[in-house]
């Protein structure tokens, strides 16, 4: 629902507490029945901003621990290649590409001046 129809509808509920003699037969349109779907909407909406602040420190905590171990495995791979070598099949073996399987950069041949 969007913001400004809740506005208004909070409105009319602050108007209908100005009539005098408002009564009804419907059980959902009674002063005391809409003004508990009010507190029932505001207790709700209490919840949905407490629950989107946790997710939002979940989250927040999921990417710090993403970053982390990001870090700790770029490290891992750092002593890896520092303790083994960077020709090794240890370092092949975290991810590293071995030294020797790079290709060579070549000579561009030039265009012969015509």
């Amino acid at each position: 629902m969007s913001p400004p129809i809740l506005n208004q509808d909070t409105d009319s509920l602050n108007g209908l507490n100005t009539i005098q003699g408002y009564s009804t037969q419907r059980q959902e349109a009674t002063p005391e029945a809409v003004h508990q779907a009010y507190q029932t909407m505001l207790a709700k909406q209490q919840t949905e901003t407490e629950k989107l602040a946790l997710y939002r420190a979940a989250s927040d905590a999921a990417r710090l621990a993403e970053w982390e171990f990001h870090n700790a495995v770029l490290a891992m791979k750092e002593v890896v290649r520092g303790q083994f070598g960077a020709d090794s099949n240890e370092a092949q073996s975290v991810g590293l590409k071995k030294k020797s399987d790079r290709k060579r950069p070549s000579r561009q041949k030039l265009a012969a001046a015509s």
